[in-house]
Parts: structure tokens; sequence; C-alpha cells
């Protein structure tokens, strides 16, 4: 007689996502994310050179400056930890269009204050719906990407920073400096963020991951079917007997303290603090510190969109490295060469050396982002992405906020020299955080990092 068989498991929904190549359908979820990321790029970038206009035409003290920089991320800290709790609950397509409209309005209003104080709660509520947004269109991007190139998906998402950073840079040059209302006028086109949001609304899909979890199987298989529709493969016969793979249950905030989880939480915090203290440090008060250094406001503008453009070919680099070398050295790497950028930077004398050394910070600061919001997903059982995802940034958002705060002190203690030697060891503190994505008991002796790796390790039964 022959030896029986065990019939086979079918494949779980997320298991019939993770097998498809990349599609038409990927790159319409990764368009339409990015271009809300890259919006959001846009508004952060901006704000930087309505700072310079405004110390100028205002007469503001450095004080006063850095609570226009700071503000807005004091509102990002709040939002980026409710967006991801409301993404665990409500869905993650609803908060994104949802943040879309509310800083894209409030960007728009900004146009119009006549006070420090008004530009100031504009810019607050600006930040919350910028903080919400970022962890949640990643974690909606990464849960649609096939698994091995999820990555590589994910930091082609945060290059959409860059295009929205270099749309900045350009609308500071050609707009800003041209009259005395040209700041209003850049904010003004804050008001885009708005309108996408009606595109996002409609022309984005749920998580499917989610979907399961507030047990809505028929919407959920829909989505998965689109997906494999557009990659010619049909759906198993088993379909309708999928097994859920994640349970119902809401996450708790609490649980990424737990003991399972507190290390990895612990020191992924570090990381993302120490990244945002030395890049916003640097990028929001970068055309000031030019335009401090005695070069006019035009030409500090030209020289900051010249290294702005090297943060297209740090992403580029960051996406091939990431899947070529793993998650933690391409990480590592990056931020080691920010490091040493940030010092040359801080030394730089001539044009020439402020441009190449801005543009290396920018090549390599900007290939560490990428990386690192590739990592942050995927730390992370499903059910607590969007809550991680979203805890991260929080804690990240504290050290934006102290950092343009920080940079008149320091800069009046030591010059530019010591400014961005503090920006270096901040760096290199980032990279020496190894233990951010730790394996777990009953893991496989693979690093966890590395890209064919199964990350995060499967739920134990409940």
């Amino acid at each position: 007689m022959p030896a029986s068989s065990t019939p086979p498991v079918p494949l779980t929904r997320t298991e019939r996502l993770d097998r498809l190549p990349f599609t038409r359908k990927h790159g319409q979820l990764l368009g339409g994310a990015g271009g809300g990321w890259a919006l959001d790029a846009m508004d952060v970038g901006l704000i930087s050179f309505v700072m310079a206009a405004l110390a100028k035409q205002w007469s503001l003290d450095a004080t006063t400056v850095s609570w226009i920089g700071s503000i807005g991320f004091v509102g990002m800290a709040l939002g980026a930890s409710l967006g991801g709790l409301l993404a665990d609950r409500v869905g993650r397509r609803q908060v994104f269009a949802l943040t879309l409209l509310v800083y894209g309005v409030a960007t728009g209003a900004s146009a119009l204050v006549g006070s420090v104080a008004a530009l100031m709660v504009l810019r607050f509520l600006v930040g919350v719906g910028l903080g919400a947004e970022l962890p949640v269109a990643s974690t909606l991007v990464s849960e649609y990407a096939p698994r091995a190139i999820r990555g590589r998906v994910v930091v082609a998402l945060e290059s959409f920073w860059a295009l929205g950073w270099i749309l900045a840079a350009l609308i500071g040059y050609l707009v800003i400096p041209r009259s005395p209302d040209g700041w209003r006028w850049a904010l003004a086109v804050g008001i885009v963020p708005a309108l996408y949001s009606v595109a996002v609304r409609f022309g984005l899909p749920e998580s499917v991951r989610f979907l399961e979890g507030r047990g809505r199987h028929d919407e959920a298989e829909a989505a998965v079917r689109v997906y494999e529709q557009a990659a010619g493969i049909d759906p198993p016969a088993d379909a309708t007997a999928v097994p859920v793979e994640i349970p119902v249950e809401t996450a708790s905030p609490g649980e990424l303290w737990s003991a399972r989880y507190r290390v990895r939480t612990a020191a992924l915090w570090l990381v993302w603090f120490f990244v945002n203290f030395s890049y916003y440090g640097a990028f929001i008060w970068l055309p000031s510190l030019l335009v401090k250094a005695g070069f006019p406001m035009v030409k500090s503008f030209e020289f900051t969109l010249w290294i702005t453009l090297a943060q297209l070919p740090g992403y580029a680099v960051s996406a091939y490295l990431i899947e070529r070398w793993g998650r933690r050295p391409t990480l590592a790497t990056f931020l080691a060469g920010s490091a040493l950028a940030a010092l040359a930077f801080g030394q730089a004398g001539t044009e020439a050396m402020i441009i190449t050394a801005g543009c290396a910070l920018s090549f390599f600061n900007l290939g560490a982002w990428g990386a690192l919001y590739a990592v942050t997903p995927e730390i992370y059982p499903t059910r607590l992405r969007g809550t991680g995802s979203g805890g991260a940034a929080g804690f990240g958002r504290i050290a934006s906020i102290i950092a343009p705060l920080a940079v008149p002190p320091l800069q009046s203690l030591g010059g530019t020299g010591l400014l961005f030697a503090v920006f270096a060891v901040a760096f290199l503190l980032a990279a020496g955080r190894r233990c951010c994505c730790p394996r777990s008991a009953g893991s496989s002796s693979r690093s966890p990092w590395s890209p064919r790796s199964r990350w995060p390790p499967a739920e134990p039964a409940r």
C-alpha cells in the first residue's frame, strides 16, 4: 500500500502576495504612496527656505527661527504615534488620506499668516499630519511588496522623499527670493496634498493583512486576486480555505516593551533618534547657515539645490545594496559615510568643498534613511507593524524637535565645525546600534537582516 501523505496546507494570502513578481499594480501602489511621500518632503524642505527668508524680512532672532523649524516636529512626534495606532485600528489607506488632507490645508493656510504665533500654530498642525502619514505609507507598501524585493521597494518609496525635497529646493531657489511675498507663494503650493488625498482615498488598496485582522475576508481575497491577475497567476483552487495568518485582537502599544520585543524596540528607537537629530539639525538649517556664512540668499539656495540633488543616487545605491548586502550592513555603511561627510562639511572653507561635502552628506544620509525605513516594519509581526513603526518614528521626532533648537547655541559655542562634529557623533552612535533586529528564540541561525531570511519570525500559536 502506498504511504499516506499529508495534504498540502493552503497558502495564506500573505504568502500568495509574497510569491508574486513586481507588477504594474505594485508600481501603481508605489507611485500613489510615493506621491504623498514626495509632498511630505516638499513641505518639510520648504520651511528651511522660509526660515531664511523670514529671518531677514521679519528681523527674527535665532531662537525664534529655531522654534519655527522645530514646532512642526512637535506635531510630527504626536502624529507619528497616533498615526500608527489609527492605522492598526481603522486601516492604512484611511489614515493615509486623512493625514494628507490635514497637513495640506494647514500648509496652504500658512501662506496667509501675519505673525509668528499664527505660523507656529499652523506648522504644528502640519506636523501632526506629516508625522502620521510617513509610517503608515511605508507599512502599506511593505505589506504588498513581494518578500524577495520588499527592502528594495520600501527604499524606492523612501526615494520619493528626495524628489519632494528637490522640488522644495527648486521652489525655494526660483520663487522665494524673487519678491517679499515669495515665501507666501511657496507655502501656498502646500494645498496640493489636500487635493491629492482624494486620489489616495479612492486609488490605493487597503492592507490585506489589516482586512483579515478585521474579519473582512471577502475584501481581502478580492484585493489579493487583483494583484494575482496583474501577474498572470491564477488563484489557488483552495483559495476560499485560506488560513488567516494574523490574530484578530488589536495590538497594544505596551506590547512593544514586552520581554519578547523590548530589546529590539529600545535599539530601534535609539537609531531613529540619532538619525533624526543629525538629519534635521543639518538640513533644516542649511540655507540659513549658508546665508549666515556670508553668501547671498539666492546663492545659498542654489548651493542647497545642488546638495539636495545628491539624495537621489544615495537612495538608488541603497536600494541596490539592501538586497545584495542585507539590511544591517547597508544601514551601518551609509551611517558611517554620513559621519565622515558631516565632519568634512564642518571644515569646508571653499564653495567647491561646501558643495562636495554637502553632496556626500546628502548621498549617505538619505541612503541611510532608505535602509532604516526598510528595516523598521520588518522588526515586528504584522499586527504590531503600524504601532511599532509609528512608535519608533514618534520617538525619533523628539530628536527632530531638539536638533533645530540646538543649532544656534552649538554654533555660537564652536562654530560650524563643532556643530557638524556633533552630527557626526550622532551618526556613529546610530551605526553602533547593532541589536535593533535580534534573533528570537527558535529562529534560524541566519541573520534576520539577510534578505533571504524569514523575518519577522512566525508568531506562536495562540
